[in-house]
């Protein structure tokens, strides 16, 4: 949750310099935090700093994180997907079912794509177009989507996808650096020009702020939700393709639990649970941050169920923490 803004007690905001704010900032206080938790699981495991086990620990975080960005402006925007990892689910069924029909790698991509951007027409159509709340709505689609992953597949489970597949969520690029990685950097650069370099950014955050004050002043409301939808079924069908090329399968409780760890990760980046403010690179060392965590746990063998643990303790410290901090 972002801080909000204070002043300083000895000088005016307009006596501050660039680099003096950006020290307040959450972001600076985000880079302490991983270099705190960098250095202890470097002290933690001998094998943390081997350069491959580093690049491996980002597969804990980029498929979470390329949604995260697209939740980040949903929830600047005062709204909520908690769909996502659904949409991951039928996506995943889809591609199985393509794959198992014999078309090939390009064919099954596109399908995940596709049913990813067609979910979040569906959550785009009932919120933006029939004003329902979000929460409500994805809610019920969480459970719509799933289920008809379960309908499709049961207890089974789709295997045997093309060695080629393999590569969007195994595969390198240069050395050490991952495809999921690269397209985690690609889609960072996007989504920070998008919500901070561009008009439609900066509707985001009117609609957060105000959205009745945004839709008296011209700003076309019911569109930019229904857009902010449409990325984040997008980018759940791209995670979509990532993820099951990494695990070479599909099952119907693929993805289970992890909306919770994207919107942790979107709150824990500085965006304000309510709307109205956040900012892309908050998310992105958010992402190392969750990241790094989840990997120290797993150098040590420490039980998973610590690290549901650990998010749940995580996203109410964060929403808490700026409360009482900057609390006059």
């Amino acid at each position: 949750m972002s801080a909000p803004h204070t002043q300083n007690r000895h000088l005016p905001d307009r006596l501050q310099t660039p680099a003096m704010r950006a020290l307040r900032s959450w972001e600076a206080l985000l880079v302490v935090v991983f270099i705190l938790i960098f250095t202890a699981n470097s002290f933690a495991s001998p094998y943390f700093l081997n350069v491959w086990n580093l690049s491996d620990a980002t597969f804990n975080f980029t498929e979470k994180a390329m949604i995260a960005f697209a939740m980040a402006m949903l929830i600047i925007a005062g709204e909520i997907d908690l769909s996502v990892a659904s949409i991951i689910a039928l996506a995943s069924t889809a591609m199985g079912l393509v794959m198992s029909a014999g078309y090939g790698v390009p064919v099954i991509v596109v399908t995940g794509i596709a049913v990813g951007l067609i979910c979040g027409a569906i959550n785009g159509v009932l919120v933006a177009g029939m004003n329902l709340p979000s929460i409500v709505v994805t809610i019920g689609t969480m459970s719509l989507f799933r289920g008809v992953s379960f309908i499709i597949l049961g207890d089974q489970a789709f295997t045997g996808y093309p060695k080629e597949f393999a590569f969007f969520g195994q595969g390198y690029v240069f050395w050490v650096i991952s495809f999921e990685l690269f397209l985690f950097a690609i889609t960072a650069v996007i989504f920070y020009i998008l919500l901070h370099r561009t008009n439609f950014g900066r509707a985001v955050f009117v609609i957060g702020n105000n959205p009745v004050g945004a839709l008296f002043s011209g700003v076309r409301v019911a569109r930019v939700r229904f857009i902010l939808f449409l990325l984040t079924g997008l980018m759940s069908g791209i995670a979509a393709v990532c993820l099951t090329s990494r695990l070479g399968s599909t099952r119907p409780s693929i993805a289970t639990g992890m909306e919770l760890e994207i919107i942790t990760m979107v709150v824990l980046g500085g965006v304000n649970i309510l709307g109205g403010s956040g900012s892309i690179l908050g998310v992105v060392l958010a992402a190392f941050i969750m990241g790094m965590v989840t990997f120290g746990i797993g150098l040590l063998n420490v039980p998973g169920i610590v690290m549901s643990i650990f998010l749940g303790l995580l996203l109410i410290a964060v929403i808490a923490a700026p409360k009482l901090i900057w609390r006059k």
